[in-house]
C-alpha cells in the first residue's frame, strides 16, 4: 500500500501488525479471510468482521477469501450458505474467486489427523462426554491422562480408520491431540480434533461420518489458502494455542509466513444480543417473526428496515478496532443511518395519525397541484407534485384546542400555521367524538399566503405536514421501538424477561399519492416523522421506520 493510501486510511493495532509483516518481508502481501459458520444469519457483530477483513485487504490491495467452516453439519443448512453471500454482496464487498468450504478440505484434513498420530501426537479416546470433562480438570486443578493416551501409533491408526469407516457409534470416540493435561490453558489440554456425526452434510452428502473440530480445521483452512492475517474475535485469544500448535506441527505448514491469528473486541450493542445462539431462540420461539424481523439486528433485519450499506460501514469505521470488550451505544449506529439518509433521501409526507382539517372557505371540489422540493439541500433531485384541496389529512398530534403557551408552533384555535408547501390556515372550531376525541377540525387558509408571508405582516413561524384527502393513498406504518428493555439483554439467560412489549406499534395512516409504486427498502424522509422504506416481505403499502429525525428516544 503507497504512503498516500496508507494516509488516508484508519490506524489500529492490526493495520500496525500488516504495516511490520510487509516491511520486514515476513510477507509481500495480505490475505484474509471472512470465515462464517453457516448456522445462521448473520448480524451486526458479523458486519464490523465484514468490514475489517474484506476492508483491509482491499486496502492493502490483497483479497479476502470467503470459506464457510462448515463442520458441524448438525446445526447447518444451505440456506444460511445463500443469506450470508447475499448479506456480504449487499455490504458492497466480494469475496477472491469461488466461495470456499472447508468440507473441500476434508481429505487434506484427515491427512494431518493421521500425521499428527504418526508422531505420536494423536490419539483415539473412548471416554464418554461425562468422563472427559472429569478428567479435563479445572482452571485451579490439572487434568489427568486419558486411559487411551498410551496407546500406540499403529493402533491409534487403525481406530482411527475405523472410525472414518462407521465401524464405532457416534459418541463412542474421538480423536485427540496430545499435548499437556496439565497445561494452563483449558484449550491444550489434549483437546479433541475430530468426532462422528451421522448427518448428511450440505456439501459432501452422506461421504464423511467424522467431522473435524473447529479449532483443529480453522487453522488448516488458513494455512491450506495461504492467508497470512487470520483476524478473529476475542473469545478465541485462548484458542490461537491450539492454532499455532497444529500448524507447527504439520510439516507441510510449519513455515515462517505460515498464518498467525489476531483477535479483536466483538461488537456488543446496547439494547440488543450478538449472540447466534439466543437470536436463533427469538425466532424458533416466535418472539420475532423471523431472522429479517426488522427488531433483528440481523443484516438482512436491518436491510429491511431501511438501513443501508453504506450507514453500516460508516458504523464500523466510527466504532474502530480494539482489544477492549465494551458495550456500544446504539445511538452510533442510529447517528450513522440518519447522517447517510439525510444527505440521500427523498423528501415525501406522511400521515401517521390521521384527523381531517376541512378548509372551509376552499372551493368545493377543486383540487390544486403544487410543486415541493424533492430535497430540499439539493436542488439536482428536482420537485415533486404534491395536491392541495379542501380536506386534507393532518396528524393528530398538530392540534390542540388551545395552545399552551405563546411558542407552541403547532395548530390550535384561533392560532395559524402553515400547511408544508402550501397555504396558511387558521383553526376555527372542531367536532368531537362521544368520548372526547377530536374527529374533524374547521379552519380557513390565506390564498395570498402560497410560497409567501402575509402582506400585512403578521408572522406565522408553526409549519405542519399533510397529505391532500382524496388523492391520499393508504399506508400501514410499523413503528420500532428497542427489541429489549435493558440495554445489556447479555446478562439475562432468558431473553424473554427483558423483551419490550411495546418493540413494535403499528399505524394506520396515509401518504402522498406518489409513494404508491415505492420500491422496498429505499428510503424516504416524511418530513417531521422520520425515515421509512416500504417493507420487502408485505404485501400493500407498509412502511418500517428507520429511524427517527434526531436522537429523541433518551429525552
Amino acid at each position: 500500500m503507497d504512503s498516500h493510501n496508507k494516509e488516508k486510511q484508519p490506524t489500529n493495532f492490526i493495520r500496525n501488525i500488516i504495516n511490520e509483516d510487509l516491511s520486514s518481508g515476513n510477507h509481500s502481501s495480505v490475505i484474509t479471510r471472512f470465515p462464517p459458520e453457516p448456522n445462521g444469519y448473520l448480524h451486526i457483530g458479523h458486519a464490523k468482521s465484514i468490514c475489517l477483513n474484506f476492508g483491509t485487504a482491499k486496502d492493502y490491495k490483497g483479497y479476502c477469501n470467503l470459506r464457510f467452516d462448515d463442520t458441524n453439519p448438525a446445526k447447518e443448512d444451505i440456506e444460511y450458505v445463500k443469506s450470508i453471500k447475499e448479506d456480504i454482496r449487499w455490504l458492497g464487498f466480494n469475496w477472491n474467486g469461488e466461495v470456499k468450504f472447508s468440507s473441500s478440505y476434508f481429505d487434506i484434513f484427515y491427512k494431518c489427523a493421521e500425521e499428527l498420530i504418526s508422531k505420536g501426537l494423536a490419539y483415539v479416546c473412548f471416554l464418554s462426554a461425562d468422563e472427559t470433562r472429569e478428567y479435563r480438570g479445572t482452571l485451579k486443578k490439572p487434568g489427568k491422562s486419558s486411559p487411551y493416551r498410551d496407546t500406540n501409533i499403529k493402533e491409534n491408526q487403525t481406530l482411527f480408520r475405523k472410525m472414518k469407516e462407521g465401524k464405532f457409534k457416534e459418541g463412542e470416540c474421538v480423536l485427540r491431540a496430545k499435548i499437556d493435561m496439565a497445561s494452563s490453558f483449558m484449550c491444550m489440554r489434549d483437546p479433541t480434533l475430530y468426532r462422528i456425526r451421522f448427518e448428511t452434510h450440505h456439501q459432501t452428502n452422506d461421504d464423511w461420518c467424522i467431522y473435524p473440530m473447529y479449532d483443529f480445521a480453522h487453522c488448516l483452512g488458513d494455512a491450506i489458502e495461504g492467508v497470512t492475517h487470520s483476524i478473529c474475535t476475542l473469545e478465541f485469544q485462548d484458542n490461537r494455542r491450539i492454532y499455532d500448535w497444529t500448524l507447527e506441527h504439520i510439516d507441510k505448514f510449519n513455515k515462517i509466513d505460515r498464518p498467525h491469528q489476531y483477535e479483536f473486541s466483538r461488537l456488543n450493542i446496547e439494547y440488543s444480543t450478538t449472540s447466534k445462539r439466543k437470536l436463533k431462540l427469538l425466532v424458533d420461539n416466535k418472539h420475532v417473526t423471523s431472522w429479517n424481523d426488522p427488531r433483528m439486528p440481523t443484516i438482512s433485519g436491518l436491510r429491511r428496515r431501511g438501513y443501508t450499506p453504506a450507514s453500516i460501514r460508516d458504523f464500523s469505521e466510527r466504532i474502530g478496532v480494539s482489544k477492549v470488550n465494551s458495550l456500544t451505544d446504539v445511538a452510533i449506529l442510529e447517528t450513522s443511518i440518519r447522517d447517510d439518509l439525510n444527505k440521500s433521501a427523498p423528501r415525501t409526507m406522511g400521515v401517521i395519525n390521521p384527523i381531517k382539517l376541512i378548509i372551509e372557505n376552499y372551493q368545493r371540489g377543486e383540487i390544486e397541484t403544487l410543486k415541493a422540493p424533492i430535497h430540499p439541500q439539493n436542488e439536482e433531485m428536482g420537485v415533486r407534485e404534491i395536491f392541495f384541496s379542501r380536506e386534507v389529512y393532518i396528524d393528530e398530534k398538530d392540534f390542540v384546542e388551545i395552545a399552551p403557551n405563546n411558542k407552541y408552533k403547532r395548530l390550535a384555535i384561533n392560532k395559524e400555521v402553515r400547511l408544508r408547501n402550501s397555504y396558511i390556515v387558521k383553526a376555527t372550531h372542531f367536532d368531537s367524538d362521544k368520548n372526547g376525541n377530536v374527529k374533524t377540525i374547521y379552519c380557513t387558509y390565506d390564498p395570498e399566503t402560497l410560497g409567501k408571508n402575509p402582506s400585512d405582516g403578521r408572522k406565522v413561524k408553526g409549519v405542519i405536514h399533510y397529505v391532500e384527502a382524496s388523492r391520499a393513498i393508504s399506508a400501514e406504518f410499523r413503528i420500532y421501538d428497542r427489541l429489549f428493555l435493558d440495554s445489556n439483554p447479555a446478562k439475562f439467560d432468558d431473553l424473554s424477561s427483558t423483551l419490550n412489549p411495546n418493540s413494535l406499534n403499528i399505524k394506520n395512516g396515509f401518504v402522498e399519492p406518489n409513494l404508491s409504486n415505492a420500491k422496498a427498502e429505499i428510503a424516504y424522509q416524511f418530513e417531521r416523522e422520520g425515515y421509512f422504506c416500504r417493507d420487502s416481505e408485505s404485501e400493500g403499502l407498509v412502511f418500517n421506520k428507520t429511524v427517527g429525525l434526531r436522537d429523541t428516544w433518551n429525552q
